[in-house]
């Protein structure tokens, strides 16, 4: 099968189990590149679920899940490492930055696992877009909740990834905090081309997208 590149991501009849519990269950969907998506449904629908099979962490069970014009069952642990590196951005609930690193060092890691060379003012351009110039030495432990959240935002982006995948982004944000996450994936993904994907249970998320896939 040929997909033209107008679709980033398709999935077909795809549905996947742990033991003898079916845990997600999605028969067509499809990502347009620079398009935004939003993934809603409660706890245990499997949301982290689907966006860790578009990532490759987790091997295909059953259906289909094209990645512009690669199945993505098809490929080797190592090759779906590679394409995570290279082509897809991770923004979780919690940063999960290196602890021994500072943010710059963790964003210039980002870009060495996908092989992107002297790109050390892309760096710099992203944490001053982020307001997070004057943190750029400062390890983890060292930044407020925001800030952290925002550094985790930036190591996602800074290697121009073609999809953004950010898992329940704002479920522990008060509401003024969480419109800023959902307004800066938005932003930041339009102004570099880069398809976005939110999966979460949080309905104040809901207003800003118009493209909603409903897990149930």
């Amino acid at each position: 099968m040929n997909l033209a590149y107008r679709i980033m991501l398709k999935i077909e009849k795809l549905s996947y189990q742990y033991q003898q519990t079916k845990v997600l269950q999605i028969d067509h969907w499809e990502v347009a590149p620079g398009q935004s998506w939003l993934v809603l449904g409660a706890s245990g629908s499997g949301k982290t679920t689907l966006l860790h099979l578009i990532a490759g962490i987790l091997k295909m069970q059953e259906g289909q899940l094209w990645w512009q014009n690669t199945d993505l069952a098809r490929l080797s642990e190592s090759a779906r490492d590679r394409l995570r590196a290279k082509s897809i951005g991770l923004v979780f609930q919690k940063p999960h930055l290196l602890p021994s690193l500072s943010v710059l060092k963790n964003l210039r890691l980002a870009q060495t696992l996908a092989r992107r060379k002297g790109k050390r003012q892309a760096c710099l351009d992203l944490l001053e877009k982020l307001g997070l110039s004057e943190k750029m030495h400062a390890l983890p432990h060292q930044l407020s909740q925001g800030q952290a959240q925002r550094a985790a935002i930036a190591r996602a982006l800074v290697h121009q990834p073609a999809l953004l995948l950010a898992d329940e982004p704002t479920a522990s944000l008060d509401d003024a905090n969480a419109e800023k996450v959902v307004h800066l994936l938005q932003d930041l993904s339009q102004a570099q081309g880069t398809s976005l994907v939110i999966a979460t249970h949080d309905q104040r998320v809901k207003t800003h997208f118009l493209n909603v896939l409903k897990l149930d």
